[in-house]
């Protein structure tokens, strides 16, 4: 009974996402609907076969097979449907608020333009808002295995929209490319008043998440598992309550722990962490929101209060104002006494 009562008490949870790659929403049907309608031919049989190919080993494995469903958007209206399909999906699952990346250089890269990536993603986005109330930030990342030359460009890309994009940050294959290696452009963001953040820890050791806290002075860290092999660096983000965006289903796929029952997140709660539950690349991973919070809420025997936590996190760490966190707090508050 009792899992039965948490997962309905997950599902009517108000809950923000602060960790989401829009190209990692794409889901198998949408993909070859898209293809088709572009004219392009994907290196599956049909949407079992391409599902049976979502089983990494690691990032990289991933990566490869993310970086090609990401070959078929080309349009506006490709950007906007992957966009709108996500948006639907969460809000089904009493999503609230979204601050989620795009990553530009998997598609400009390919000779598709800066402005219909961003276009057709702002407009679903401000589609959301208003017909289902689901409110956003927008994150532009660097691809960290390219060089900072590139993102340089990027970013000269993005200073006319800065009234649409909030913040920069780092993603991709992280062991080998360390936030160092972007030192520069993250200096050059934050003069152009970007906010910035950076996947750092995941694979990669606890010294990158000193680099972006450091050289890239982030506000967030995406993922951030590998903080805890340095008990000096958890003491600096549990005073600093630094966010940390976990996302457990991704940790699970990519073999970054081998058992939800091995995640860190009690650990880090333990610690004091501000750690927040995020879906990562859902399509890929085999869950959105609400299959995240339940997954290490079964694995690690998490009680409705810590659960509550875990969200009223979520809200704390965004972007929004202090008076719409405070909202959305009481209301979870409101919500644990009831339930």
């Amino acid at each position: 009974m009792k899992d039965a009562s948490i997962q309905t008490f997950i599902e009517g949870l108000p809950k923000t996402e602060l960790h989401l790659h829009i190209e990692g929403t794409f889901e198998p049907e949408l993909m070859f609907k898209i293809a088709k309608r572009n004219h392009l031919k994907i290196d599956y049989a049909d949407v079992e076969a391409l599902k049976r190919a979502y089983s990494f080993n690691n990032l990289q494995e991933f990566l490869d097979i993310y970086y090609a469903g990401a070959s078929v958007l080309i349009k506006e209206v490709d950007f906007y449907d992957l966009t709108w399909a996500y948006l639907t999906k969460v809000s089904g699952q009493n999503v609230k608020h979204i601050e989620i990346f795009f990553d530009p250089q998997t598609h400009t890269d390919r000779g598709v333009s800066f402005e219909t990536v961003l276009n057709g993603i702002y407009k679903a986005l401000k589609d959301g808002q208003e017909q289902l109330g689901i409110s956003f930030k927008l994150i532009m990342n660097f691809l960290r295995h390219l060089d900072e030359a590139s993102a340089f460009k990027t970013l000269e890309q993005a200073l006319p929209h800065k009234d649409k994009i909030v913040a920069v940050g780092l993603d991709s294959s992280e062991v080998g490319n360390p936030p160092s290696k972007f030192k520069n452009v993250f200096k050059k963001a934050l003069e152009e008043g970007f906010l910035t953040v950076a996947h750092a820890g995941e694979e990669g050791p606890s010294e990158y998440i000193w680099e972006a806290l450091d050289l890239l002075m982030v506000t967030r860290i995406d993922h951030g598992n590998r903080c805890l092999d340095d008990a000096k660096l958890v003491k600096r983000l549990a005073e600093q309550q630094t966010p940390l965006t976990l996302c457990p289903l991704s940790n699970l796929e990519l073999k970054v722990v081998r058992d939800l029952k091995e995640h860190p997140l009690p650990t880090m709660m333990a610690h004091g962490l501000l750690v927040t539950i995020n879906s990562d690349d859902p399509a890929y991973f085999g869950g959105y929101m609400n299959e995240n919070y339940q997954g290490v809420a079964q694995a690690l025997n998490l009680s409705k209060p810590q659960i509550a936590t875990l969200a009223k996190n979520g809200f704390k760490a965004s972007w929004l104002k202090n008076d719409e966190k405070q909202k959305y707090i009481d209301e979870i508050d409101r919500y644990l006494q009831k339930h």
